[in-house]
This record gives structure tokens, C-alpha cells and sequence, in this order.
């Protein structure tokens, strides 16, 4: 049972952005500060990538930890209310991810993840990333 009217979480919901959130711009101001340069939302590439880096062929999706159900992470904690819904939500989720990455991989794409969490310790996390890419180009 919802503890909020549909109104309610009709609008509540409607204010999720799924585009342009603050993990995804964090981490395209740093590559972009260390003169990489990017595409974002490809739609024209499976899972409408959140970073296309077309010089190293390589994609950057920046997940959400709740959204994309991170593993043991406790961001990724289900809710108390509706929890079956959500964690089948979730889980569908999970399989479109996987299903996506693999669909860019077969395009001979190099496919990076980047959870939520792992931002809290953004720039030692970002520069081995940054040197990955680098180094398998």
C-alpha cells in the first residue's frame, strides 16, 4: 500500500530526471576538463548511452544504484511500500542493462559503468577510469 496519493506520487515521480543528473554531469565536466571530448544520449546506440566517447570507441553509462539495482550497495535498498513491484521493476531493469552492454559489445564498443557511490571518492575513481581509456586506445 502507498502511504501517498496517486496525485501525489504521479508527481513526485515525474521530477526523477533520467537524463542530465548530478553523478552524470559530475563525471562529463571531469573528462571534459581533461580535454576528452564526448557524445551524450546516443540514440542511435543500444541503451542510449549517458557518455559515447567515439575516439576510443568506448561507452560510460552512469548508473543510479537504486535505479539500476547495485549490488550490495545500500543505496539500492528497495523500498518498505510496493516491494514487489519495485524489486521486479528493478530486476527488469538489471536485464535490459545487461542485454544493452552486450548488444555494444558485439559493436566492438568498450562499455564502462559507473555506479552513483562510487562517486563519493570521484577523483581517484575518475582518473583510473580516464587512464583505462586512454591506455586501450
Amino acid at each position: 500500500m502507498d502511504i501517498h496519493s496517486k496525485e501525489t506520487r504521479s508527481f513526485n515521480m515525474s521530477r526523477i530526471k533520467s537524463k542530465n543528473t548530478k553523478p552524470e554531469v559530475l563525471v562529463r565536466k571531469y573528462l571534459f576538463s581533461l580535454g576528452l571530448r564526448f557524445r551524450i544520449n546516443v540514440t542511435t546506440l543500444p541503451g542510449k548511452p549517458d557518455i559515447v566517447l567515439p575516439k576510443y570507441k568506448t561507452i560510460i553509462f552512469v548508473h543510479g544504484c537504486f535505479w539500476h539495482g547495485h549490488e550490495n550497495c545500500k543505496r539500492a535498498q528497495l523500498p518498505k511500500t510496493r516491494t514487489e513491484w519495485w524489486a521486479s521493476k528493478i530486476s527488469a531493469n538489471k536485464i535490459r542493462d545487461a542485454y544493452n552492454i552486450q548488444k555494444l559489445i558485439e559493436l566492438g564498443w568498450s562499455v564502462i559503468t559507473i555506479w552513483e557511490c562510487q562517486l563519493n571518492k570521484a577523483d581517484d575513481h575518475l582518473k583510473e577510469i580516464v587512464d583505462s581509456i586512454r591506455i586501450g586506445c
